[in-house]
């Protein structure tokens, strides 16, 4: 059955195939060839439509900041796009648009700022559109003039002028007088020397006429002339040194008008001093030395004597261990000199300048804030702003951590400054944090872990920044209600300003207390209870210069007599802690009188 059905397939087959063979005779004719296909017509460029910025606003005073990324709208999907602006304010970088290298804005000068920006296709097609970028304003101390068409009315040179002076003189005493007491036919070979050196720091000559001077102690110095092509401001090229990348090369470039420090430590500018410190009565806190010159007087005295000990040989020894004493402006008696020397005029200038003059009487309601000064500022705005000088903060303060201005942490180009107009070089008149600003971040971070932190740098920027907007924001002369609201600005500054030293004080309580406890062991340091008792006195004695200061006068006199001008060491030899446990315990006292009197948390006092 399958053998039959096999044949009949095949035949079926077979006869398949000869039906096909006869399908391919020559009678076919040939297949007609397909038509050529048309040319494809050159593609059609279209010109962009629109540009778009991923971002458009700006931070102020942010030198060459980038601000966002440049698209374009464009129908052709391949086009390469080039971008271009026409204000010289600006910046393109591939599709980056920035503000120009070293350009800032600034938001008191103008809110925004308007650019043409161009893209331009890889064929030439070009398409243009006005932008605006809004400026953000980050609260800092500048304020355009209210007086005139000036972007900045903002002038406070004779305070940084004093700042770099005390900035300048002891760094002079910390890095070079040791120096050129040491050199073989040195610069300083007498005693004499060294007190006309130190003096040159701290009274400028202003005059041609008088070549020397003499202070309360008898003690002649000579008036350094540091230009004869200034006069009246002879002190005008006192070199800049201790900040290698200043702007301004000499105090003369920082304000061209004479400055000393002399003529405005507390008593030499009485004119708004809420007490006379040249009586002889007024000024506490340093046993014969009656007013606050005379204490400058007295510390110039014992550097000068401890260079002539070395120039004559003398090894001078410290009276806790009869170790030699290597460093010029440390006493045998336990105190450092550099440092006493700094902190006091960082008060009896600084502080009682600031407290005592332009934010007291300086800011009274007798002060025209009507009248244009040369500066474009009124002088209501001018005394205040030189209030802030003396508290020596960045104008941009706000824009750092408190680890950034006590250079602690954070970003590397923030430490204690930053180049804000992207120049190459710290301007000291606005990128630099000086003196209280640095000891408020410094105390800021000694709580920050604490229950009950502080926020000094905050409480005082923010208040010094909404007082100078009140003054400002009123064309005339304040009234008594906005007279009340500054005042009560100028009061939360000045207590931040004022409560970051005596935070600062217990924080060198706190460092003596600790330094002397180690007395007759390996780990006690000389040096370091001379500098921490020095910076502890230094700063403390300034306290009396705020007339609004919380802390009462039996306060502060009891404050001062417990630490004395001294610490009371352990005697080379001796083993009896008697008189210097007496000692600490008086310097505890000291801590809970300020604890109370500034309204100190406990925990903080403890850990500062």
């Amino acid at each position: 059955m399958n053998f039959k059905m096999k044949l009949i397939a095949v035949a079926l087959a077979t006869a398949g195939l000869t039906a096909c063979g006869g399908g391919s005779s020559n009678s076919t004719p040939a297949p007609t060839p397909a038509p050529a296909p048309a040319p494809t017509p050159a593609p059609t460029n279209s010109a962009p439509t629109d540009i778009t910025l991923s971002n458009a606003s700006v931070n102020e005073n942010a030198a060459g900041a980038q601000i966002g990324t440049l698209s374009a709208v464009d129908a052709n999907s391949g086009d390469t796009f080039t971008f271009a602006v026409d204000n010289d304010l600006f910046a393109v970088s591939g599709n980056t648009l920035s503000l120009a290298a070293n350009r800032a804005v600034n938001f008191e000068a103008a809110t925004s700022h308007t650019v043409n920006v161009t893209v331009t296709d890889n064929s030439g097609a070009a398409f243009s559109k006005a932008m605006t970028i809004n400026v953000t304003d980050r609260l800092d101390y500048d304020f355009a003039s209210k007086v005139t068409d000036a972007t900045s009315s903002t002038n406070y040179s004779g305070q940084t002028a004093r700042q770099a002076q005390i900035a300048q003189l002891n760094h002079y005493i910390a890095n070079t007088l040791q120096g050129e007491i040491n050199a073989t036919n040195g610069p300083l070979r007498t005693r004499q020397d060294v007190i006309n050196k130190l003096y040159s720091f701290f009274h400028l000559n202003s005059e041609n006429s008088d070549t020397t001077a003499t202070d309360g102690l008898n003690q002649t110095y000579a008036l350094y002339a540091y230009s004869q092509s200034n006069t009246p401001n002879l002190g005008a090229n006192l070199p800049v040194t201790f900040e290698a990348n200043a702007e301004q090369k000499t105090i003369g470039a920082i304000s061209s008008s004479h400055k000393d420090l002399r003529g405005k430590l507390a008593g030499n500018d009485a004119s708004r001093m809420h007490k006379p410190w040249n009586d002889g009565t007024s000024f506490v806190g340093w046993p014969g030395a009656t007013t606050p010159t005379n204490l400058v007087a007295e510390l110039f005295k014992q550097l000068a004597d401890n260079a002539e000990a070395q120039l004559n040989g003398t090894i001078r020894r410290d009276e806790a261990t009869n170790t030699a004493i290597t460093k010029v402006y440390v006493n045998t008696n336990g105190t450092d000199l550099k440092q006493l020397i700094q902190k006091f005029l960082l008060m009896g200038v600084n502080f009682s300048q600031g407290t005592d003059d332009y934010l007291d009487e300086g800011i009274a309601t007798d002060r025209d804030n009507v009248t244009a000064r040369s500066d474009n500022s009124t002088a209501l705005e001018h005394g205040y702003d030189e209030g802030f000088g003396y508290f020596g903060a960045a104008r941009d303060y706000t824009e750092y951590t408190d680890d950034e201005i006590a250079s602690k942490g954070g970003r590397d180009n923030y430490q204690g400054e930053h180049d804000t107009d992207g120049n190459g070089t710290i301007n000291l008149l606005s990128e630099i944090n000086f003196s209280a600003s640095v000891n408020a971040a410094k105390r800021d971070r000694g709580s920050a872990s604490n229950p009950n932190p502080t926020n000094f740098t905050k409480d005082a920027i923010e208040a010094f920044i909404a007082g100078r907007a009140l003054i400002r924001s009123v064309t005339g002369q304040l009234s008594a209600e906005q007279q009340t609201t500054l005042v009560g600005h100028r009061n939360v500054a000045v207590g931040a300003w004022e409560k970051a030293i005596a935070a600062t004080v217990i924080h060198y309580i706190n460092d003596v207390t600790s330094d002397l406890g180690k007395s007759g062991t390996a780990d006690y340091s000389f040096e370091d209870v001379a500098k921490h008792f020095s910076e502890m006195k230094g700063f403390s004695i300034g306290l009396q210069f705020n007339p609004n200061s919380p802390l009462s006068d039996a306060q502060f006199a009891q404050i001062q007599n417990l630490m004395g001008t001294q610490p009371v060491l352990l005697a080379h030899g001796s083993t009896d802690m008697t008189a210097v446990n007496a000692y600490l315990a008086g310097l505890r006292t000291a801590r809970d009188v300020m604890q109370t009197a500034y309204s100190f948390d406990a925990t903080n006092v403890e850990n500062w």
